[in-house]
């Protein structure tokens, strides 16, 4: 019999957790000796006396609206319960005599209420929690227990909808799988989206990622454009939102890519005080610490400020190589009245940083394999001196205003700058051997400039019997960049024997060539006019239709090049993105069909040999899937199959060389599964799988019929496993165990040359203790110390291990 795969092993656990997460029921349930209606809070408050003694009530927020999936403890036993939709609870078959209430929330403090029981008495409670407590991120509540699970976002389709009620397929990241992960950079919080992969760093400390076949730069923040070309640091973000598929309808096409877009959204003030202080200190002499700090300006609760901020040091744990950052992060929020909203955040950062290894096989090798290639692991091959500084600044803000009951004004403004200056590296294979290399370095002083300004009108209305929640919306974009770089190649080297010539690439040595080089010097400037507009129909309770379309406008200034007192490339183009999705809940709140046909577009610019302008790429998706959301909230899910053609891309015109024809095609189709789950009180499990088949059906021939190297592993799987110990004296005890599985994949495929990254398995485990003041933490990333490469055959970090502490008041 032939030997089953990691990858297999993985995708079958995934499998056999999701049926059984259905199947059976949560064992602390059947321990606790309560029914199964009793146990989740579903019996309604009525006069009627039981057998025994029962406690029966409501929870609901300091504003009357009743608060789902509240735990509900009597101390010093076992039995426990969640309130439903309806914030009702109930503990039946209770002996006579006195009981400790114990109610909690995730962003509530604990209220502790005393009951007496007479005989068979039915007592009923109201229980209200203090409004004042809330987290804005937990204005959709799923309870203690699944705490993963926030897919509740206005975000996907700019319009409150919910998850079961969206026909597109996304992911939520939340702040509380980050805290249990420890998470220190941007990029590790990827690991925890189905199909993202190995992330990319590119020199500036920017990040790329997969998504359905398809490299997605890190371009969106709050909803809008937060193009920055510098390392992001997660200190500041509530969530990640993974967002699936071309949808250059409601975003941005010249900020996303074919296979969807991840959104960034940043902490804003909540209507509390509190303080957090955290200090991590790691491997490779990791020193990091960040505060949230928070506090309500008036007495009237409507003005508030949140300061989010993080230093760190960090060095490679290869022989050189260093990174150094500074965050600061002020938001603050004013309610000018009952139907006007103020919204200001400010995000500014600094970063100080070597190169990421960049490797780039010679063609001519015979060797096709990074790791038969034998380059000393860590080994750099570059000079601390030769690093870079990057500067960034995101300012955005947002007004609401309440038109009326139905519809209310949206405004977004964000204006970004980033700036790399300093030294950027990248390794090239040299020649016909398998072991020579060429160090090349950069002088970068390059920045980037972007306006966004938006404006959304939403609505939630009837026409006829017909339910309407629309967005119409326009906005406008602009972009320019200066660039002023030289280029400076050493003399190849040997490798596996590199001698004292390993030294020479350094800052003197890069800067005295560089006195003799040509410099690039251009400036580029761009610009997007958009309008849009989309309508949610329920055509029943259970049914509704979205329809979808925006329209573009693309004006690309062209390249000024200073030297010769021109511009090049100048060009414009006008495209339409269309949208129809369609939902229907087969069973109301917990289980809906979905499916959609999406598109999206790239900008193209140039002719082909008769003159005729390209038009832009077009990207359509059709997708089929169903979405879950099972035993209160315990499992949600979401298992889809997408098909992406990908249109008007350009080719090698073989007729006439030098030029090019636009009648390439491109496919990507595949299948994508969530779940997070919790089947026990506790217990918590996040895992997902993806399997992409992508490949050329139209192109040069030496592409043709091939999966594009840029498309990543064609098999993903994550996992995520965490328990916590929920009542006892050890309450707030956990551990969390997961990992990484991917294919093997392709830096380079073409008929003439093939070079492959071989597969990977990596684990990480993490043990922690969460109190009301405080937090104590320790994780190991890469538990079997696995040796892995990214796309660009970067070597990633080895083992490693993070303590953290974490002061609240």
């Amino acid at each position: 019999m032939r030997p089953i795969s990691i990858g297999q092993f993985i995708f079958s656990a995934l499998v056999l957790v999701f049926f059984l997460m259905i199947t059976v029921q949560p064992a602390a349930a059947q321990s606790a000796a309560l029914d199964a209606s009793a146990n989740r809070g579903t019996v309604p408050v009525t006069a009627d006396p039981d057998p025994a003694g029962s406690i029966k009530g409501v929870v609901t927020t300091s504003d009357g609206k009743p608060a789902a999936d509240v735990t509900i403890v009597i101390s010093g036993t076992k039995k426990f319960a969640l309130t439903d939709g309806d914030g009702k609870f109930a503990f039946r078959h209770l002996q006579p005599g006195e009981y400790l209430l114990e109610v909690s929330l995730v962003g509530y403090e604990t209220i502790k209420q005393q009951v007496t029981i007479t005989g068979s008495q039915a007592l009923s409670l109201t229980i209200r929690l203090n409004a004042a407590q809330k987290m804005l991120d937990e204005l959709t509540v799923t309870g203690v227990y699944n705490k993963f699970n926030k897919k509740e976002t206005e975000d996907v389709a700019r319009l409150p909808l919910k998850n079961l009620e969206n026909p597109q397929s996304y992911t939520v990241v939340t702040r509380e799988i980050m805290q249990e992960q420890q998470i220190t950079d941007y990029v590790s919080i990827f690991k925890n989206i189905p199909g993202a992969g190995i992330p990319i760093v590119y020199n500036q400390g920017r990040t790329s990622m997969f998504a359905r076949g398809f490299m997605t730069d890190n371009l969106i923040r709050n909803s809008v454009s937060g193009f920055v070309y510098t390392n992001i640091d997660p200190a500041n973000l509530q969530r990640v939102e993974a967002i699936k598929g071309p949808s250059g309808t409601l975003f941005n096409s010249s900020m996303i890519s074919f296979g969807g877009l991840f959104n960034r959204v940043t902490k804003k003030p909540v209507d509390r005080n509190f303080t957090e202080l955290s200090y991590s200190a790691a491997s490779f002499d990791l020193n990091r610490l960040t505060m949230d700090f928070n506090r309500v300006l008036d007495t009237a609760h409507n003005t508030l400020f949140r300061l989010n901020a993080a230093v760190g040091t960090q060095q490679s744990f290869q022989d050189a190589g260093f990174s150094r950052n500074l965050m600061v992060a002020p938001s603050f929020s004013y309610k000018v009245n009952d139907r006007l909203s103020l919204l200001l955040d400010v995000e500014a950062s600094t970063f100080n940083a070597t190169s990421p290894i960049r490797f780039t096989p010679s063609t001519k090798g015979k060797i096709t394999n990074i790791k038969d290639l034998g380059i000393d692991y860590k080994k750099s091959f570059t000079n601390n001196s030769l690093d870079y500084k990057t500067q960034q600044l995101n300012v955005f803000g947002q007004v609401n205003y309440q038109l009326s009951e139905g519809w209310r004004s949206q405004t977004n403004y964000t204006r970004t700058y980033s700036a790399t200056k300093g030294y950027v590296t990248q390794l090239i294979g040299y020649g016909k051997t398998d072991d020579s290399l060429q160090q090349q370095a950069q002088i970068e002083d390059f920045p980037y400039n972007g306006t966004e300004i938006q404006q959304n009108f939403i609505g939630d209305t009837r026409i006829g019997n017909l339910r309407n929640r629309v967005v119409i919306g326009v906005d406008v974009f602009n972009q320019k960049s200066n660039r002023n770089t030289p280029t400076v190649n050493m003399t190849p080297i040997n490798f596996l024997h590199p001698g004292a010539a390993y030294n020479n690439f350094n800052a003197a040595k890069i800067d005295s060539a560089a006195a003799h080089a040509a410099y690039q010097i251009y400036r580029t400037n761009i610009y997007t006019y958009g309008v849009y507009v989309s309508d949610v129909i329920n055509i029943t309770p259970q049914l509704n239709v979205m329809l979808s379309l925006r329209g573009d406008r693309f004006d690309n200034k062209g390249t000024y090049y200073p030297a010769q007192d021109s511009t090049a490339g100048a060009y414009t183009q006008n495209a339409l993105s269309p949208k129809l999705g369609i939902v229907y809940e087969l069973l109301p709140e917990r289980l809906s069909l979905f499916g959609n046909y999406m598109n999206g577009f790239s900008n193209t610019g140039g002719a082909d040999f008769n003159g005729v302008g390209f038009k832009p790429q077009q990207a359509y998706q059709w997708e089929g899937g169903i979405k879950l959301d099972l035993l209160g909230h315990r499992i949600s899910s979401t298992i889809s199959y997408y098909h992406i053609d990908v249109s008007n891309t350009t080719r090698d015109d073989i007729d006439h060389p030098g030029y090019s024809i636009q009648d390439g095609v491109q496919l990507s189709r595949g299948i994508e599964a969530e779940v997070i789950a919790n089947p026990m009180p506790g217990f918590n499990v996040v895992a997902g799988y993806s399997y992409n088949d992508s490949r050329y059906t139209t192109a040069n021939k030496n592409v043709e019929g091939l999966r594009p190297a840029t498309a990543g592993p064609q098999t993903l799987a994550n996992l995520w496993l965490s328990y916590r110990l929920i009542s006892g004296k050890l309450r707030g005890l956990g551990a969390g165990f997961g990992g990484n599985y991917g294919s093997s994949q392709f830096q380079t495929n073409t008929t003439t040359f093939s070079f492959q990254i071989p597969s990977y398995t990596v684990l990480d485990a993490t043990v922690f203790y969460d109190q009301q003041h405080y937090r104590l933490g320790v994780k190991v990333d890469n538990l079997t110390n696995e040796r892995y490469w990214s796309y660009r055959l970067a070597p990633q970090m080895p083992i490693r291990v993070t303590a953290d502490i974490t002061i609240k008041f």
